[in-house]
């Protein structure tokens, strides 16, 4: 696993064999980081990775200079891994927790600009992720969720959807938060 471009440009961390986890394509990464330069500016933006397997999104977050990177990852092998990484980085925007996504959503009280979910996409409650996210308060007003998911799915007619991206096998989904101060009430 390499980080693609930033301060942290060219770095490799090599990912167990054993990981069951399914790494972001270089190809697919690439372009997801390039879409997304036109909807946030990395070094304002507090971002949330749920599912986070190899950290390989968490690290092109802070190589963007996010101040503020959240790491969700329940698989205990995984979590070592990923703070192993941030660790030799010595990276103090990151904060790494071995915690159930799911679960996480419905507790956590911070908010951020950019969320991004890699479930596995065999998870039964991949379908519900874009409203589970954007009616639990984890989006700020304005903010933007990700979700990366299998062929097979299409949130295109979610009310908060803004677009779609495909390359290869890998799918990304958009969606906005409304901005409240957008349409005040007169």
């Amino acid at each position: 696993m390499r980080v693609i471009t930033g301060k942290y440009k060219g770095r490799h961390f090599n990912v167990p064999r054993t990981f069951k986890a399914r790494p972001t394509t270089d190809f697919a990464k690439e372009n997801l980081f390039n879409v997304l330069r036109a909807y946030v500016d990395f070094e304002e933006t507090m971002a949330l990775d749920l599912f986070a397997g190899t950290g390989s999104i968490t690290l092109e977050l802070l190589s963007r200079g996010c101040p503020r990177v959240v790491a969700v990852e329940l698989d205990s092998a995984h979590h070592a891994f990923i703070a192993s990484t941030i660790r030799q980085l010595g990276d103090r925007a990151a904060t790494v927790l071995r915690a159930d996504a799911l679960r996480f959503i419905d507790h956590c009280r911070e908010r951020f600009n950019l969320v991004f979910a890699d479930p596995p996409y065999a998870l039964a409650e991949l379908p519900e992720l874009p409203d589970r996210v954007m009616r639990s308060g984890l989006v700020k007003d304005g903010g933007l969720f990700v979700l990366e998911h299998g062929k097979t799915n299409d949130f295109s007619q979610h009310p908060c959807f803004v677009e779609h991206r495909a390359y290869g096998s890998v799918n990304f989904s958009f969606f906005r938060q409304p901005d409240t101060q957008e349409n005040p009430n007169p």
